[in-house]
Parts: C-alpha cells; sequence; structure tokens
C-alpha cells in the first residue's frame, strides 16, 4: 500500500501532527500500524508523548502482523491520575489527623507492631492481626474456588434446555441477588447450621459461596454467550457432545472474557468476607474489633486492617491487569 500523499518516504511528521498520528495510525479494517506511521509512533514513545507502542502490533515489510494492537496511551495522563492519587491520599489522612486532634486523641502507633508479631523467650510469636490476615485469605480462597463452580453449574443450567434446570438457575439468582448478604448469613447460621451441624467457619464459606456464585453465574453466562455461535456449529459438525463442546471448545474460549470480572469479583468477596465477624469468625475485622476493645486504639487499628485489606484487593488487580493482557482478546 502506497503512503498518503501528504507523507514524506523516510521522512518524519511535523511534530504538530504527532498526536493526531498516535489516534489515527490504526488501520480500521485491521487494527494495524501502517508501515510508514512505524517511525513517527517509535518517535512519540521516545519522546515520552505516548507510553509504549506494542511493536509486535506493527506491519513491517517482511513480517506478517500479529494479533496484538497498538497501546499508544498518552503518558502525561498516567502522570496525572499518580497526582491526584497522592492528593487525594494526603488530604484523606490530614482530614484523619485533624479529627483526631480536635477529639483530642492520643495515637500510639508504636504499639500496633505486637499485634502483628513479637518475640517471646527469643521465640517469635504471631499476633491477632496476623493470624486475621490468613483467616481472610482462607476463607476467600476457599470461597471463591467454590463460587467458580458453583457458579459455572448454575450458567450452564441456565443455558440449558431444561425448563427445570432453568427455572432452578433463575430463581437462585434472582433470590440471592435481590436478598442482603446480612440477612442470608443470619438465616443460614441460626436455621440451617443448626440442622446440618455446620460449624461458623463453614458457614461463612458456604454463605460467602453462595452470595457470590449467583453473580459469577451470570458472569459465566456472559462469557459463554460471548463464544460466536459458530464455535457451536463445528462443535456439531464434528460429532462432539454438549458436554465435550464445553470442555474443549466453548470453555477455552469464554475464559479471555470472564476473566477480568472474575477477577473483579474475587476482590469484592474479599471484602464482603468482612461481614462474618457478626458471627464472630475470627478473621481480620474481629480480630481487629477485639483489639479496640481491650486498648481503644480505634484509629491505629481500623486503619491497619484497612491498609491490609487494600494490600490483599491491589494484588488482586494488579493479578486482574496481568492476565488481561496475558489473555488479550483481539478487537
Amino acid at each position: 500500500m502506497p503512503p498518503p500523499a501528504n507523507r514524506t518516504v523516510g521522512g518524519r511528521a511535523p511534530a504538530g501532527r504527532l498526536t493526531r498520528l498516535a489516534q489515527r495510525s490504526i488501520v480500521p479494517d485491521t487494527g494495524r500500524v501502517p508501515a510508514w506511521h512505524v517511525l513517527d509512533l517509535l518517535t512519540l514513545a521516545g519522546s515520552g508523548r505516548i507510553s509504549a507502542v506494542r511493536l509486535d502490533s506493527l506491519e513491517t515489510p517482511g513480517r506478517e502482523r500479529s494479533g496484538a494492537v497498538l497501546w499508544a496511551r498518552p503518558a502525561r495522563s498516567s502522570v496525572l491520575a499518580t497526582l491526584q492519587f497522592a492528593l487525594l491520599c494526603a488530604a484523606l489522612i490530614w482530614l484523619t489527623v485533624r479529627g483526631a486532634a480536635n477529639m483530642g486523641y492520643n495515637w500510639q502507633w508504636y504499639r500496633v507492631p505486637d499485634y502483628f508479631a513479637r518475640v517471646v523467650d527469643e521465640r517469635l510469636v504471631w499476633g491477632p492481626l496476623a493470624f486475621g490476615f490468613v483467616e481472610t485469605i482462607r476463607l476467600s480462597a476457599i470461597a471463591f474456588v467454590l463460587t467458580v463452580l458453583l457458579g459455572l453449574v448454575v450458567a450452564v443450567l441456565r443455558l440449558s434446555r431444561s425448563p427445570v434446570g432453568r427455572a432452578v438457575a433463575i430463581g437462585y439468582t434472582e433470590l440471592i441477588r435481590n436478598t442482603p448478604l446480612l440477612v442470608q448469613l443470619y438465616i443460614i447460621y441460626f436455621v440451617l447450621a443448626p440442622i446440618v451441624g455446620m460449624d461458623r467457619n463453614w458457614t461463612a464459606i458456604f454463605c460467602l459461596t453462595l452470595f457470590e456464585a449467583a453473580f459469577a453465574a451470570e458472569i459465566f453466562r456472559a462469557g459463554i454467550m460471548s463464544v460466536p455461535k459458530g464455535q457451536w456449529e463445528a462443535a456439531a459438525s464434528l460429532g462432539l457432545e454438549k458436554r465435550q463442546a464445553y470442555r474443549d471448545i466453548i470453555l477455552p474460549q469464554a475464559v479471555r472474557f470472564v476473566l477480568p470480572p472474575l477477577t473483579g469479583l474475587a476482590v469484592s468477596l474479599v471484602k464482603h468476607s468482612s461481614i462474618v465477624s457478626v458471627i464472630a469468625v475470627f478473621e481480620l475485622t474481629t480480630e481487629g474489633r477485639n483489639i479496640i476493645s481491650d486498648t481503644y486504639m480505634s484509629f491505629e487499628i481500623w486503619l491497619t486492617v484497612a491498609g491490609l485489606y487494600l494490600s490483599i484487593t491491589v494484588t488482586l488487580s494488579l493479578l486482574a491487569a496481568w492476565l488481561e493482557r496475558r489473555f488479550e482478546v483481539a478487537s
């Protein structure tokens, strides 16, 4: 394909056209960058005016175009977002310190590390915050695995031809998604758990699984429906049963669509796990409340607990971003 008329072969575009090039250099039909814009986009990346140029999306002589696309996000926008976030954090810290000062609060941050771990008789003894942090991760991990399994089963039932299966799936998702989690927890803990002999830890896991799986089912259903209909027709033409089609063709493709929202669901599950403190499960929130009742260090402990939850959710968000790049869906 020849270069456009206003483009000099081997030359560079004027500085005023660089931003427009970053926006218009992707060919609409192919989603790729033509060869005559390669130098200009690399110039933008080198000057810091865009963040990066994905080299595997460039159309160069003697090289086939890959399935990746160009990433040309303005670099200054990320700097501005970082500054805004820093200012927001500074404002929150200032408000907290100012409010505590008006209340005459006595800060005791030096006591907080003892509730993570301390040395007693030359032995390291873990504190309640450390135990609560580990218990929160354990509860959330088990509940998430069960959530994925139950959500997938409900999604398949919702898409099945069985009227009974569809009715059960629809009734379950509508009932769970439209009632409060706390009410469900009380009903399971005080009504169902004594009947089946379930302890409070498994009650918490069961309740979290039941609640989050209703949302996971809709995520899986949307992901499965996003797979082109031709894939089902291809599976039928190969003589595959529906179970084989799901396992070998449909679900591997649906994974790419469900990963981002499913990771967001995992973040929500971690945050919702704090509600099981009302039935005295010794996770992070319960341990924090117990420490506050003994020490009256409300600000220090709650800020520390919030920071621990934030460390989990930010880690999951970074994992989600990595998975999105790893299983990128071509537009």
